[in-house]
């Protein structure tokens, strides 16, 4: 049930509850001056406790593009907030992670929440910090200098309305009489509606982009693309269409297809100019521990640190039994192959779909 990981070069895709406590012997007085701008919990703070005091006395975190309903986001962000007595700004909900690092010289946000592409291609923007789960991180999920690392991933899904088609196994049963499919938003703007092209798009573990393009050619020339208002067919993220399913499970069903597991995951980073870089470090603290990945989990997502945790006996198991089953191991984009499938949807998209 877990995403599992390949090389970042590949890719697209110890908790804060575990840090030392209060009642540690080691004396505050010989502990070295916490220093905001460091690396890691140890060579700032040396404790949890001296983390969440500076972020408290900095009083706010600035976070970006982090819908309420977007993974749990807004329970996540109501828990720390109380845990830590902190204000949470939150600036552009639905922005995407080009539109973050467009706006953060104006907004000044504390961290961010990217693909792993814009991540990668912006490193220079953030200021390297490994939390104290580093070690629970696949190499491929994270930034060796800890500029990036991801916090949850998840796979392409098919939603469907039971009630009006068959559960598709593939993405060409799409095809088949009576389904009216979406996308999620504009494959040329939307990071889900493209990967819902990329995911089609899949032949033999390798993305054929002109194949992708080609399935929703003909789903539009039949009159069966609309948009999700409409659809009885929604291609998206697993973690989106599994919350949708638990709301309304007789109305709304969930399969990864088995030809296509595409998967992907969304990276945390530090803003180098974060106005609050204690509290940017203790979010991210509270992201990576198990008290964080868990309400991640909750909202539908699939943790990176859920392999390690499972180990310990720190995974809520009950949820993550709930999640869409997978046919397999993800298959990752290289990000070559990420960016010829923009490029090819930029020439083709708008004439052969409109």
């Amino acid at each position: 049930m877990t995403v599992r990981t390949c090389a970042a070069a590949a890719a697209i895709l110890a908790s804060a509850g575990c840090g030392a406590s209060s009642t540690e012997p080691t004396s505050a007085k010989n502990l070295p001056p916490v220093n905001v701008q460091a690396g890691s919990l140890k060579a700032g703070f040396a404790t949890m406790e001296r983390l969440a005091e500076a972020a408290k006395r900095e009083g706010r975190l600035n976070v970006i593009a982090l819908p309420r309903a977007w993974v749990g986001y807004g329970e996540i962000i109501d828990t720390f907030a109380d845990k830590y007595g902190i204000k949470v700004n939150e600036l552009e909900p639905n922005a995407g992670s080009a539109r973050q690092i467009e706006a953060a010289a104006r907004l000044k946000p504390d961290v961010f929440d990217l693909t792993l592409d814009v991540a990668v291609k912006e490193a220079a923007r953030f200021a390297p910090y490994k939390v104290q789960g580093w070690l629970d991180l696949p190499d491929g999920v994270k930034d060796p200098a800890g500029a990036w690392y991801a916090a949850y991933g998840g796979y392409m899904s098919i939603g469907y309305d039971p009630r009006a088609v068959k559960a598709p196994a593939t993405f060409a049963d799409l095809l088949g009489p009576g389904y009216k499919v979406a996308l999620d938003g504009d494959p040329l703007r939307s990071a889900a509606a493209f990967g819902g092209v990329m995911a089609a798009s899949m032949r033999g573990g390798a993305p054929r982009p002109d194949q992708g393009v080609s399935l929703f050619a003909k789903l539009k020339q039949a009159g069966r693309l609309t948009d999700p208002a409409k659809a009885n067919t929604v291609v998206s993220w697993d973690h989106l269409n599994a919350a949708r399913s638990a709301a309304h499970a007789d109305r709304w069903k969930v399969v990864i297809p088995r030809d296509a597991p595409l998967g992907g995951y969304h990276v945390q980073a530090i803003s180098k100019a974060a106005p609050h870089p204690a509290a940017a470090r203790l979010w991210q603290e509270f992201l990576l521990s198990d008290e964080g990945q868990n309400l991640l989990l909750k909202g539908w997502a699939r943790p990176a640190r859920d392999e390690a945790m499972a180990m310990k006996g720190t995974l809520d198991t009950e949820q993550a039994e709930r999640l869409p089953r997978t046919p397999g191991p993800p298959i990752l984009l290289t990000i070559p192959q990420e960016d010829a499938g923009k490029a090819y949807l930029r020439k083709e998209w708008a004439k052969s779909v409109g």
